[in-house]
């Protein structure tokens, strides 16, 4: 079977992951987590994550209905390291929701013409209309992370970047829009894991790009970005809330307890949604290098 990209994910994990990283894979089995901060040793059983679900969907379901009643405005970010489960967490939101008021939002490298545009503006344009939930799969931080890392805008674009974004963030909100951050982030190691099962899976193997082989040399260079982008991002006004994603079944709930919790709507039942493990769900203080 062909490899996308030569078979770039396996010759790093063979010549030029670290020597724990490599270790780390190679001991662990499926269920293991193998990150040794992370507060669980084992994957969530299957069983119990659906128990939890449940009620959840049930709770999801309500808020997209007096979303609609009401003509409540709902932004959730979603942003994270690469294989973190961004992708998964969202469909684990979405499955049982009407795509008609709750969207996803998944755009591509600008066009010339958006490149020219205030960079804030391509992202405007999708923000939610009265009684609809919109889910960015990614956003406007790609440029204090991903395009700082790859050199893809200028230290005085990013600058600007950071100087507006405060503003831009207080105008959602005092707009009446709900905006919620969430940060996945997943280990090293586990990162890596995921990228191998994907190059060999030919139904996983379009979520793999060049960035993603070439970003896997820059795990320190990501790191440094995302540190900057929490300590220049996290207003009271519009804080983040990080969620260590080395298990996704943990992750998907602690996520969606997260949003449910951020925003008022009828028949809401605190008792179903409970509050997310704060082990793994917190502020960046909590970020796991």
């Amino acid at each position: 079977m062909s490899l996308p990209f030569d078979g770039a994910i396996t010759e790093y994990y063979q010549n030029g992951a670290p020597d724990d990283v490599r270790a780390a894979i190679a001991e662990g089995s499926k269920k293991d987590i193998l990150s040794d901060s992370y507060p669980y040793e084992k994957r969530l059983d299957k069983d119990v994550y659906k128990d939890i679900m449940q009620p959840l969907q049930e709770e999801l379901v309500k808020l997209q209905a007096d979303v609609k009643e009401t003509g409540k405005r709902l932004v959730v970010v979603f942003e994270g390291r690469d294989a973190a489960g961004k992708g998964g967490t969202i469909k684990a939101m979405t499955e049982n929701l009407n795509p008609r008021v709750a969207r996803v939002v998944a755009l591509s490298k600008p066009s010339d013409t958006e490149a020219g545009q205030w960079y804030f503006q391509r992202y405007v344009e999708e923000l939610p209309t009265a009684g609809e939930i919109v889910l960015f799969d990614r956003s406007w931080y790609n440029r204090g992370v991903v395009e700082q890392v790859f050199g893809f805008c200028t230290p005085d674009q990013r600058e600007k970047f950071f100087h507006q974004l405060p503003e831009f963030e207080d105008m959602l909100v005092n707009e009446g829009i709900t905006l919620v951050k969430l940060w996945l982030n997943v280990g090293r190691a586990e990162q890596l894991r995921r990228f191998l099962a994907r190059e060999e899976d030919p139904l996983k193997q379009w979520k793999l790009s060049w960035i993603d082989v070439e970003g896997l040399k820059k795990w320190d260079d990501y790191s440094d970005a995302i540190a900057e982008t929490f300590e220049r991002s996290h207003t009271p006004c519009a804080p983040w809330t990080i969620v260590r994603s080395d298990d996704k079944s943990r992750a998907r709930t602690a996520a969606i307890q997260t949003i449910l919790s951020s925003i008022e709507y009828a028949r809401k039942d605190p008792k179903s949604i409970a509050a997310p493990d704060a082990s793994i769900c917190g502020g960046p203080d909590i970020w796991d290098v």
